[in-house]
C-alpha cells in the first residue's frame, strides 16, 4: 500500500472525529478528490462512504443522495471492490437515504416509494431481515398521515427478526416511543423510551433525541421534575451538534410551553444558522414552527416589540419574527402537502403553532427570568388578600376596605391604602369628600407604604398628625408625630436629634392613655418608635463604646415597651408590639454575644404573633430563629423554624423574601446531608429570585449551591448545565475568588463524570490559576493535579506532563510525599505514550518516585511509615508493570521480564510490610507476578501465587475487590493448566 493511500485513510479517520459542520463536509469532499486521484477503488469507496456519513450528520443532508447513488452503481458494477465492512456500510446507509427523502419536498413521492421498494428488494436478495424495511415503511406512512398503513408497518416491523441491518436498539426504541406519542399515548411512549433514558441503550444520537422527544409527554403527564432534568441534560448534549436541529426545536418548544420563554430565546440566539440551513427542509419547518410559537408567547405576554434574535440581516421583534417564521413554516408545509397529495403536514404544523402552555412556570435552575413579569408578590392587590372582600370601586368603599385590613393587621393593607391614595390623588377630586380623619389616614398610610424618602415620609406623617389633631383624635396624632420622628432618624445623622424629639411624645402618649384619650395600640406605637430610634443609634454608633451605650438604651426602651404591652396583649394591635419588643431584646442579646438568649427571644416573638392569629408577623422572627440556630449547628431547630417561615409567609412574602427563605432552608438541609430536598429548595430560591429581579444576586448564589448539590446527588448532567449557566454571573469582584474557584471545581467534577475530560481540565486549570495566589497552597496543588488527570484522560500528553510537573512541585512544597510520588508515576506512563520521550525517561521517573519514598521513610516519623511503605511498594509494582509493558521480546527470551518480576517481588514484600490495609494492592501484585511467571514457563510458581490470593480472599465478608481477585486467580490457574496441558508439561 502506498504511503499516500495510508495518509488519506488516516485523514478520513481523523475527519470522522471532527465536529459536525461545513468544515468537516468540505474536507470530506477534498479527501474524495484525493482518493479518486490514486485510482484505488477501495479507497474511493471508503471516501464516498465517509462523505455520505458526514453529510448525514450535518445541515447538508440533501447532498447525501449523489454519493450514495454512485456507491450503489459501483456495487452493481464491481461488487468485488467492496470489503465485507464496506458492503455492510452500503446496505446500512440505504436506510439513511430512504428515510431522508421524506424530508426533501422536491423529491417526488413516487421516487420515495420506488426507493423504498428498491431497498426491500435488495435486502431480500442479500438475505437481510425486512425489519429495517418495515421501519422505513412506518416513517413514510406517518409522514403521509396514513394511519392504517402505519399500523400495518408497525406490526410488521415488530414481528420481523432483528439482524445486522436492523437499527440499533436505541434508535428503534426512539421510533417506537414516538409512534405511541403520536397516538396520544404519552405514558406508553415514556415506557418505551425508558431503556434509552436510563442509559441501557445508546448511540451517537441517543439518548440526545429521546431526551428532547420526552419533554412534552413528561409535561403532559405531570412529571415536571423529570422534564426539567431531561431539558438540562439533553440540551447540553445537542447544543454543539449541527445535525440535531430537530432536538433543539423540541427544547425551544418545551421552554415556550413551560413559562421559560427567556431560556428559549437564549437557545434560539445560540445558532442563527438554524434559520437558514436548508439541507433538511423538514427539520427547518419544525424549527420555524416552534420559533413562531415562542414569539407568539412573547407577544401574548406583552413583548411583541421586544428585540429578538433571528435570521441574519434583519432587526427582528417578537411580533415580526412570529409572522415571518409562521409564514415560512406554513409555506414549507404546503410544499410537502402538495408533494404528498394530503393535508397532513400542514395540519400537524398548525396544531404545533396553536399549542398553549402546559404549565405556568417550571423552574429550571438556570438564569432566564421571564421577560417583563413583575414581582409576583401574593396579595399585590387587596382583592387577592385571603380574607379580603372584593375591592369596591368607590372612594368610600376603598377607604372602608383599607381600614378593615389595617385593623386586622393584614399584609393586604398596604396595597389597599395605595389604591385609596391613587384614587384621591386622581383628577376626579375624590379627596374633597373626605373628612379630616380620613385624609389623615391617607397621609399616614401613604408614608407607611409609599416607599418615600425619609424627609418626605416625615412630612407626610407630620401632615397626618395635624389632620388627626384637627379631627380630635389626639392619640392617633401623637402616634403619627412619633412616626415622623422615626422617619427623620433614618436620615444620616438624624438619630440623636430624633431621640430628644421623641421623649416628650412618649410622656404625652402615656398621659393621654391615663386620661382615656389614647388607646393601648396608639401608645405602644409611640413606644415602638422610640425603640426603633434607639436601634438606629446602635447602627450609627461610631465606635464600640458608643455602640455599647446605644445597646443599653435599646434594651431599656424595648423592656419599657414590653412592660407596657405585655399585660394588654389582648387589646387590638398590641400583641404584635409584644412580639416586636421581644425581637429587639433578641437583637440586644445577639449583640452582646448571647446567641442562645437571642434565639429564645426570637422564638417567643414568633409565638406571640402566632398566638394573636397573625402568622405573617411571625415570618421575620422565624427567619431569624432559623439563621441563628443554623449558626449554632442546632439544625433540627433551624429546619423547623425555616419551614414555619415558608409556610406562614407563602401567601404574603414578596418574591425577594421568598427567595431568601427558600435559600435559607436549602442551606440548613444541606448542612444535615438532605441534599435532594436542599436542591429542590435552591431551585425554588432561584425561581423566586428571578421573579423579583434578583437573578444576578440571590439567584446566582442559589444556582451556585444548586449545582453543587446536584453533583452530590450524582446528577452530573444537570449539575453541569446549571453550573455552566451560572458561571458567567460569578465574578471575583462581586462574589470573591473562593466562590469562583468552587464553581469551577464543581464544574470540572461534573464534566469528568460526563466523560468530557478536556473541558474539565480547562475549568480546573482556570481555578488553579486563581488559587495560585492564595496563602495556603493545598487547593492550588489539588486543582493542578485534577487538571493533569483530566488532560491525561483526554490524551493531551504534553499538556498533561506539564500539569503533573506543576502539581508535583506544589506537593513537594507542601511536604506531601505520597501525592508527589503519584505525579512522578503518572509522568512515567505518559513518557511511554506515542510521541513521548520513551521507556528510559519512564524508568527515570519511576526511580525518582522510589527515591522520594525511601528518603521520606529514612527521615520521617514511624507513624506515617505504613502509607509510605505502600507508596514505595506501588512504585515497585508499577515499575515492573511498565518494564513488561514496553518489552518487545518473547517472555522466555527477554531479560526484561525477569527484571519486572524482581520489582513485583519487592512490591509484594512492601505491601505485606505496610499492613492489613493494603491487602488488595498486595494481591494485585501477586497476580501480576503470577502471570509473568506463567509466561516465563514457571507453572508451579504461578499456581502458588494464585493459591495465595485465593487463600487471602477466601474468608470473611465478600467484597468487590476480593471477588475480582478471586476471579482473576481462577483465570490464572486455568491459563496455567491450559499451557501446561498443551506443552505436555
Amino acid at each position: 500500500m502506498s504511503p499516500h493511500i495510508t495518509t488519506i485513510r488516516r485523514a478520513l479517520r481523523e475527519n470522522d472525529g471532527e465536529p459536525e459542520g461545513p468544515a468537516r463536509n468540505a474536507r470530506a469532499e477534498r479527501l474524495l478528490v484525493e482518493a479518486e486521484q490514486t485510482g484505488d477503488a477501495a479507497l474511493v469507496i471508503e471516501a464516498l462512504t465517509h462523505q455520505l456519513q458526514v453529510y448525514n450528520y450535518s445541515s447538508e443532508k440533501d447532498k447525501m443522495f449523489v454519493p450514495f447513488a454512485r456507491l450503489l452503481r459501483m456495487w452493481d458494477e464491481r461488487p468485488g471492490d467492496f470489503s465485507d465492512f464496506m458492503t455492510h456500510h452500503l446496505f446500512w446507509m440505504f436506510k439513511w437515504v430512504s428515510s431522508s427523502m421524506v424530508d426533501q419536498p422536491h423529491i417526488p413521492l413516487a421516487a420515495i416509494e420506488k426507493w423504498q421498494s428498491e431497498m426491500e428488494h435488495r435486502y431480500r436478495l442479500a438475505g437481510h431481515s425486512e425489519r429495517a424495511v418495515c421501519q422505513g415503511e412506518l416513517e413514510i406512512a406517518r409522514h403521509l398521515g396514513d394511519l392504517p398503513r402505519a399500523e400495518r408497518a408497525y406490526a410488521a416491523w415488530q414481528a420481523a427478526d432483528r439482524d445486522r441491518m436492523a437499527n440499533c436498539h436505541a434508535c428503534e426504541l426512539h421510533e417506537q416511543g414516538s409512534w405511541r406519542a403520536q397516538l396520544g399515548l404519552d405514558a406508553e411512549a415514556l415506557e418505551a423510551w425508558a431503556p434509552v433514558l436510563d442509559g441501557e441503550h445508546t448511540c451517537a444520537h441517543e439518548p440526545h433525541a429521546v431526551l428532547a422527544a420526552s419533554l412534552l409527554p413528561l409535561l403532559r403527564t405531570g412529571r415536571y421534575e423529570q422534564a426539567r432534568a431531561h431539558h438540562l441534560r439533553g440540551y447540553r448534549m445537542v447544543r454543539s451538534m449541527e445535525s440535531m436541529r430537530d432536538a433543539a426545536a423540541q427544547h425551544i418548544e418545551f421552554c415556550a410551553l413551560s413559562g421559560n420563554e427567556a431560556r428559549a430565546l437564549e437557545i434560539v440566539a445560540e445558532r442563527p444558522a438554524y434559520f437558514t440551513d436548508s439541507g433538511n427542509p423538514g427539520s427547518l419547518m419544525d424549527y420555524l414552527a416552534v420559533t413562531a410559537l415562542l414569539m407568539d408567547r412573547l407577544t401574548a405576554l406583552g413583548h411583541g416589540g421586544q428585540s429578538v434574535p433571528g435570521p441574519a440581516g434583519t432587526d427582528w421583534t417578537a411580533s415580526s419574527l412570529a409572522a415571518h417564521a409562521r409564514a415560512r413554516a406554513l409555506e414549507l408545509a404546503a410544499r410537502f402537502d402538495e408533494r404528498n397529495g394530503t393535508a397532513q403536514v400542514g395540519t400537524v404544523v398548525r396544531e404545533r403553532l396553536d399549542r398553549r402552555p402546559l404549565v405556568d412556570r417550571l423552574p429550571l435552575g438556570v438564569r432566564a427570568a421571564r421577560p417583563g413579569v413583575p414581582d409576583r408578590t401574593p396579595d399585590a392587590a387587596p382583592a387577592q388578600a385571603p380574607g379580603a372582600a372584593e375591592t369596591p370601586l368607590d372612594p368610600a368603599g376603598l377607604l372602608a376596605e383599607a381600614h378593615r385590613l389595617s385593623e386586622a393587621q393584614h399584609p393586604g393593607a398596604g396595597p389597599a391604602w395605595e389604591a385609596v391614595a391613587r384614587l384621591v390623588d386622581g383628577p376626579d377630586g375624590a379627596a374633597a369628600g373626605l373628612s379630616d380623619h380620613d385624609r389623615a389616614s391617607v397621609e399616614d398610610h401613604r408614608a407607611m407604604y409609599g416607599s418615600l424618602p425619609p424627609a418626605q415620609a416625615a412630612a407626610a406623617f407630620g401632615a397626618a398628625a395635624g389632620l388627626y389633631g384637627a379631627a380630635g383624635d389626639r392619640g392617633e396624632a401623637v402616634a403619627a408625630e412619633a412616626r415622623a420622628v422615626f422617619a427623620r432618624a433614618l436620615e444620616p445623622g438624624g438619630a440623636d436629634g430624633a431621640l430628644a424629639s421623641i421623649a416628650p411624645l412618649v410622656d404625652r402618649a402615656l398621659a393621654l392613655y391615663a386620661d382615656g384619650a389614647a388607646t393601648a395600640r396608639q401608645v405602644s406605637a409611640v413606644l415602638m418608635c422610640r425603640a426603633r430610634v434607639l436601634g438606629r443609634l446602635v447602627q450609627d454608633a461610631p465606635d464600640e463604646a458608643a455602640a455599647e451605650s446605644a445597646v443599653a438604651g435599646l434594651e431599656q426602651g424595648a423592656r419599657e415597651l414590653l412592660a407596657f404591652a405585655e399585660p394588654l396583649r389582648a387589646e387590638a394591635g398590641v400583641a404584635t408590639r409584644v412580639a416586636e419588643a421581644l425581637d429587639l431584646l433578641g437583637d440586644v442579646a445577639a449583640f452582646r454575644g448571647d446567641p442562645h438568649g437571642a434565639l429564645e427571644r426570637y422564638e417567643r416573638a414568633a409565638a406571640e404573633a402566632m398566638g394573636a392569629g397573625l402568622p405573617w408577623y411571625a415570618v421575620e422572627y422565624e427567619a431569624k430563629t432559623s439563621g441563628l440556630a443554623a449558626q449554632l449547628e442546632e439544625y433540627e431547630r433551624a429546619e423547623v423554624a425555616a419551614r414555619a417561615a415558608l409556610e406562614h409567609g407563602a401567601a404574603f412574602v414578596p418574591a425577594r423574601g421568598r427567595a431568601r427563605l427558600h435559600l435559607r432552608l436549602a442551606e440548613i438541609l444541606a448542612g444535615t446531608g438532605q441534599f435532594a430536598e436542599a436542591a429542590d429548595q435552591a431551585l425554588d430560591a432561584a425561581h423566586w429570585a428571578d421573579e423579583s429581579g434578583e437573578s444576578g444576586t440571590l439567584g446566582t448564589h442559589a444556582r451556585h449551591q444548586l449545582g453543587g448539590w446536584l453533583l452530590r446527588l450524582d446528577r452530573a448532567a444537570e449539575a453541569a448545565a446549571v453550573l455552566e449557566a451560572v458561571l458567567p454571573d460569578i465574578t471575583v469582584e462581586e462574589h470573591g475568588d473562593g466562590m469562583v474557584v468552587q464553581t469551577l471545581w464543581w464544574l470540572g467534577d461534573a464534566l469528568t463524570e460526563l466523560r468530557e475530560p478536556r473541558e474539565a481540565a480547562e475549568h480546573w486549570l482556570r481555578a488553579a490559576d486563581i488559587a495560585r495566589g492564595w496563602p495556603e497552597q493545598h487547593d492550588h496543588a489539588m486543582l493542578a493535579n485534577l487538571a493533569a488527570q483530566a488532560l491525561y484522560r483526554a490524551d493531551l500528553d504534553p499538556q498533561a506532563e506539564l500539569a503533573y510537573a506543576r502539581a508535583g512541585e506544589l506537593w513537594r512544597g507542601l511536604g506531601d510525599v505520597p501525592a508527589l510520588v503519584r505525579t512522578l508515576r503518572v509522568r512515567a506512563w505518559i513518557a511511554i505514550r506515542e510521541g513521548q520521550p520513551g521507556p528510559e525517561a519512564a524508568r527515570a521517573f519511576m526511580a525518582s518516585a522510589a527515591r522520594e519514598c525511601e528518603a521520606a521513610l529514612a527521615a520521617g516519623p514511624a507513624d506515617g511509615a505504613s502509607g509510605l511503605l505502600a507508596e514505595l511498594a506501588d512504585t515497585h509494582r508499577q515499575t515492573g508493570e511498565l518494564i513488561a509493558h514496553v518489552c518487545e521480546g518473547e517472555p522466555g527470551e527477554a531479560p526484561e521480564y525477569e527484571e519486572a518480576l524482581g520489582y513485583l517481588h519487592r512490591a509484594v514484600a512492601g505491601f505485606t510490610g505496610a499492613g492489613d490495609g493494603f491487602v488488595g494492592l498486595r494481591t494485585a501484585a501477586e497476580l501480576m507476578a503470577g502471570w509473568l511467571e506463567a509466561d516465563l514457563g514457571r507453572p508451579d510458581a504461578a499456581r502458588e501465587r494464585a493459591r495465595t490470593v485465593l487463600e487471602i480472599h477466601g474468608g470473611g465478608e465478600p467484597d468487590e475487590t476480593g471477588e475480582e481477585r478471586r476471579a482473576e486467580a481462577e483465570a490464572l490457574l486455568d491459563y496455567v493448566d491450559r499451557r501446561t496441558g498443551a506443552s505436555g508439561v
